[in-house]
């Protein structure tokens, strides 16, 4: 096996992307960095390189284990790869009204103030 492998071609190979034009375009796109550097598709990764991959605004973090050139099951993969991504804060719940429903009722009211976190009986509170 090589000492070293294409970025793109790993980050397929552990099931990062679905294929490695996906991970090609995301490395064009500069979403893909390896020890804080933005990568380019074809950068050569070796075991215990750091690789940051911003997917739908949040980065995921990876450490290269083991390298990869062809896609392997998905118990291989993971040993391929150590993932030190944080864990993600819950997102707010917020409230939404279809267009044109008009003003809402007593009880909808009620409900937008409390996932708000307003106290719906002290109209003075904001």
């Amino acid at each position: 096996m090589s000492a070293t492998v294409r970025v793109d071609s790993w980050l397929w190979a552990v099931r990062v992307f679905k294929t490695r034009s996906a991970a090609t375009t995301a490395c064009r796109a500069g979403h893909v960095r390896v020890n804080s550097d933005k990568a380019k598709a074809a950068q050569a990764l070796k075991v215990g390189d750091e690789v940051r991959i911003r997917i739908s605004g949040f980065d995921r973090i990876l450490i290269v284990r083991q390298l990869l050139v062809k896609r392997v099951g998905a118990p291989l993969a993971a040993v391929a790869a150590e993932d030190r991504t944080p864990a993600r804060e819950p997102q707010a719940v917020i409230a939404v009204r279809d267009r044109g429903a008009g003003r809402p009722t007593k009880r909808e009211r009620r409900e937008i103030d409390r996932l708000q976190g307003r106290n719906s009986r002290d109209p003075f509170v904001e």
